[in-house]
């Protein structure tokens, strides 16, 4: 499944939601509660409206990945999340866009009641469509980013413009823009987190590290009965274990997933096959050493001993070499 689909439909819970704003936007404090978010409108419009009626259309519109609109006591903010796998250096100027594009279309509201009812404005009130007491919600985007690669890209706007020769004085009064990076594989506590989140971000960021992944399921038993949907997130970024998460179908019941048996399985296996690589590469090597007591054994014939997986097979040749005479003979007979 897209990892893009798979991360938003994780993330529409509107519980992870509100954790990810309160872990990260609020550090750890549970200001904001799943029922306080309102879903808003992924489309962003950058570009000027053309035409009339029907025909009229806005250009340059993007899409982020999600958005929301969260109560703050009296008041409100708008918080994006945008789920990152790759580098993207040009990231700072799409989401400042994407936040600009949201301000834009919060005071295109503002101007649509404003002249609605239009008594008592000034001349400039009218005419831009806002007042001296009008406001916008503030409106935040988190970049949620699983690669295993280091960030290395800009982290403002101010890291994408090219600054030579440009004077300090000017280069102070060049506006800039944050942006809010989470390195999901490098995050130092996941304890801010209140949700399976936590228990996401931690399989993703120990993923490397079988020791590390066996203490850590075994010890939290939030994972002996992990949501499916949370599931398919660690499936979708930790690709080089496809193995372990086809082990956990078998552990599925009532939307639920026992993560730590499917692992101690998984683990059980790799442990079997390793012991049977073992043994196998061990029948191979015995039978070329007895081999070298006829003589000189060619690269070649190595290389097909070595390559041979079947040890029901290597050990038929190893009594094939008991009979032989020589390793010409060996050759022949298989």
């Amino acid at each position: 499944m897209d990892k893009d689909l798979v991360s938003n439909i994780f993330f529409s819970d509107n519980e992870r939601y509100a954790d990810i704003i309160n872990g990260i936007g609020c550090e750890g404090i549970p200001f904001v509660k799943g029922e306080d978010l309102q879903e808003l409108d992924a489309r962003e419009s950058l570009g000027r409206r053309k035409g009339y009626g029907r025909n009229r259309a806005v250009t340059g519109t993007k899409y982020r990945d999600l958005i929301r609109k969260t109560r703050f006591g009296v008041n409100f903010a708008i918080i994006g999340i945008e789920n990152q796998e790759e580098i993207d250096y040009s990231l700072a100027l799409r989401v400042m866009c994407y936040d600009a594009g949201k301000y834009e279309s919060q005071a295109a509201e503002i101007r649509k009641r404003i002249r609605r009812d239009c008594k008592g404005l000034s001349t400039g009130e009218y005419l831009y469509g806002f007042k001296k007491d009008s406001r916008l919600f503030p409106t935040v985007t988190f970049v949620l980013y699983y690669g295993e690669e280091e960030w290395d890209g800009a982290r403002d706007l101010h890291g994408l413009l090219d600054f030579t020769d440009i004077p300090e004085s000017l280069r102070r009064k060049v506006s800039n823009y944050q942006l809010h990076i989470i390195e999901v594989r490098r995050l130092q506590d996941t304890g801010v987190f209140q949700t399976d989140v936590k228990q996401v971000f931690d399989f993703i960021r120990f993923s490397k590290d079988k020791d590390k992944l066996k203490e850590l399921v075994e010890t939290d038993q939030a994972y002996s009965r992990l949501e499916e949907d949370a599931c398919d997130m660690l499936a979708a970024y930790v690709e080089e274990e496809e193995d372990m998460f086809k082990r956990m179908d078998k552990h599925k019941k009532d939307g639920r997933v026992n993560m730590c048996q499917g692992l101690r399985e998984w683990m059980e296996d790799e442990r079997m096959e390793g012991r049977i690589e073992g043994r196998i590469e061990g029948k191979a090597e015995m039978l070329i050493e007895l081999l070298t007591e006829y003589g000189n054994v060619s690269e070649q014939l190595k290389g097909r001993i070595m390559k041979e997986k079947n040890e029901v097979l290597l050990h038929k040749w190893i009594k094939l070499a008991a009979r032989v005479t020589s390793v010409e003979e060996f050759e022949r007979e298989i």
